[in-house]
This record gives structure tokens, C-alpha cells and sequence, in this order.
């Protein structure tokens, strides 16, 4: 049996050639008005049916997407309210001089507090989770992928390749598939997240410091530090911060610095409040507003497409 749009599409080539021929059976002979009236209205009702069609096929997609929508947003509120916040989160902001500014709906979270003349943000993203993948960032999994190539181009050195049969020895196959356990990757990987730490001083200079840095395995990893003679610049939320920044020096690589002066950097930090308690905080409650905002994303899907 033809589906519903193929008879639609179907009806109006018959109705075209059934109207056509009393035209050709005569040379004289004009088709009568009742039956020029008939095929006038035909194609209006099979328009209208595969009209009717659509409509209907439209409806349907509609509201499945709603249900699947609908079972979603059941299945995370269940993860929710099963899951309990992590500690680090609660003691965090009941005991730091920070306050918190996260808007639902944004990405970039805020923590900002003053010190004696000096005010101090520190700003992070949810993006750094959303877009992380264990598996490329693994520098173990690189240095076991470099050791595998070097032991097939050398087979004569001791855990490579055998010269006699081109084979791997026993041990040394054991070794490599337990490197490699895919049970292991990934297991409990935690993603690293970038903070921006600016440093301003109201009403003393115009300028600012900000920081690049990384909160990672429990630590804060500095990678660069700026300086801004225009502390708007270093403010992530300044219209044209971005384009204004690309044309600034952004001094040597952290790591090249003197290593008393790259201690002396991050105690100016841990003075400040970017400590390890931060470096556990951040991650747990980026991911922890991930999951808030996959929760509002999906209300809000599901919200247009039911009105």
C-alpha cells in the first residue's frame, strides 16, 4: 500500500492525464463544464492531503522529541538526587574570603574578595570539562607509544623485538597490555581547569596583573603572569579586552623565570587565597555546574519545543 505522501504526490499526475484526455479525443469536441469543474477540485484535495500529512509527521516528531526530552531530564534529576556534593565544595566557601558570582546560564564563574588595597578575581569556565578528553592529554600514554616505536626499530635492545621470530616476548607483551589497560584510562581523570587571577589596586594605579594558571591534581600550576597598564584589559568580561590584549608583551615563560622568583610568584598568590584548597574546590564544582546547567539546558529544549 502506498504511504499517505506518495498517494498525496501519486493523485494529481492521474487527475492531469484524465483531464487531458477528452482534449485529445476530438479535435471539435470541448470538454464539458461539470467535468472541467471536477478536475479543477482534485489537486486542491490532494494538496490538502499531503498538507493534513505533514502536519501530522510534524506532530509526531514533535512529540517524540518532547518524551525523549522528558526521560532525560527524569534520568539526571535521579542522578542528582542520589548524588551528594562533594565536601570540598561546602568547606570551601564556608571558610574562604571569597565570594561567589555564578549566574545560571553562563559558563565563566567568579571568585572576588578584597586584600587590604588590592581586589582580587579569580575567574574559571565550565567549557574546560565540557571540551576535555583524558586520552589526548596523557603524557604516559605518549612516553609508552614513543618507548613501543623506539623497541620495534631497535629489536636487538633488551625489552624490544627479538631478533629470532619477529615476535614480542611474553613478559614484555604482559607489560605492554598492562600499560595500556583501557580499564585505566581515563579512570578518574580529572580535568584540568584555567584560571585567570587578576590583581588590581583601586584608586592607587591603573594597572593590573593577571595570571594564567592551572588548577590540576589538587595544586595551582602558574603558567604566565601579565601586566596591564589598563586593569580593564585584564577583565574578562571587557568588550574589547581580547583585541586589546593580543598587541601586549606577555613576558617570558613562566617557567623560564629564576626559580626564587617563581616561588616568590605563587607565595604572592597563596597570600592572596589561590591555594590548594582552590586547586581541589574548582574542579569539583565546575563539575558540579556542568551538570546544573545540562539541567537547565535540557528544561529549556524541551520548554520551546512543547509551546
Amino acid at each position: 500500500m502506498l504511504s499517505l505522501r506518495s498517494a498525496a504526490r501519486a493523485v494529481p499526475r492521474v487527475l492531469g492525464r484524465a483531464a487531458a484526455a477528452p482534449l485529445r479525443s476530438s479535435a471539435t469536441a470541448r470538454p464539458s463544464i461539470s467535468a472541467t469543474a471536477a478536475a479543477l477540485r482534485q489537486p486542491a484535495r490532494a494538496a490538502f492531503s499531503a498538507t493534513a500529512g505533514r502536519r501530522a509527521h510534524v506532530a509526531e516528531s514533535t512529540d517524540e522529541l518532547s518524551a525523549k526530552l522528558e526521560s532525560e531530564l527524569q534520568i539526571e534529576e535521579d542522578l542528582k538526587a542520589n548524588e551528594q556534593q562533594p565536601a570540598s565544595i561546602k568547606d570551601f566557601l564556608d571558610n574562604c574570603p571569597f565570594e561567589l558570582q555564578d549566574t545560571p546560564g553562563q559558563e565563566v564563574v567568579k571568585l572576588v574578595r578584597s586584600f587590604n588595597d588590592e581586589k582580587i578575581t579569580v575567574s574559571f569556565s565550565i567549557s574546560d570539562i565540557t571540551n576535555y578528553d583524558p586520552f589526548n592529554e596523557d603524557p604516559a600514554l605518549e612516553e609508552d607509544e614513543d618507548l613501543s616505536d623506539e623497541a620495534l626499530q631497535n629489536p636487538n635492545q633488551q625489552g624490544g623485538v627479538p631478533a629470532k621470530g619477529g615476535a614480542r616476548s611474553a613478559a614484555a607483551e604482559e607489560q605492554m597490555e598492562d600499560d595500556m589497560d583501557e580499564d585505566d584510562l581515563g579512570e578518574g581523570a580529572v580535568a584540568p581547569i584555567n584560571l585567570t587571577v587578576v590583581v588590581e589596586k583601586p584608586g592607587k594605579t591603573k594597572g593590573a596583573l593577571s595570571v594564567e594558571a592551572t588548577a590540576t591534581d589538587g595544586n595551582i600550576v602558574v603558567e604566565n603572569v601579565f601586566y596591564y597598564d589598563d586593569a580593564a584589559m585584564a577583565r574578562l568580561d571587557s568588550p574589547d579586552a581580547a583585541q586589546r590584549r593580543a598587541d601586549v608583551y606577555p613576558g617570558p615563560p613562566f617557567g623560564s623565570l629564576d626559580e626564587d622568583l617563581q616561588v616568590l610568584v605563587e607565595r604572592f598568590l597563596e597570600e592572596r587565597g589561590v591555594t590548594q584548597a582552590m586547586a581541589t574546590f574548582v574542579p569539583d564544582y565546575v563539575d558540579a555546574k556542568e551538570q546544573s546547567e545540562y539541567l537547565r539546558w535540557l528544561s529549556n529544549v524541551k520548554a520551546f519545543v512543547d509551546a
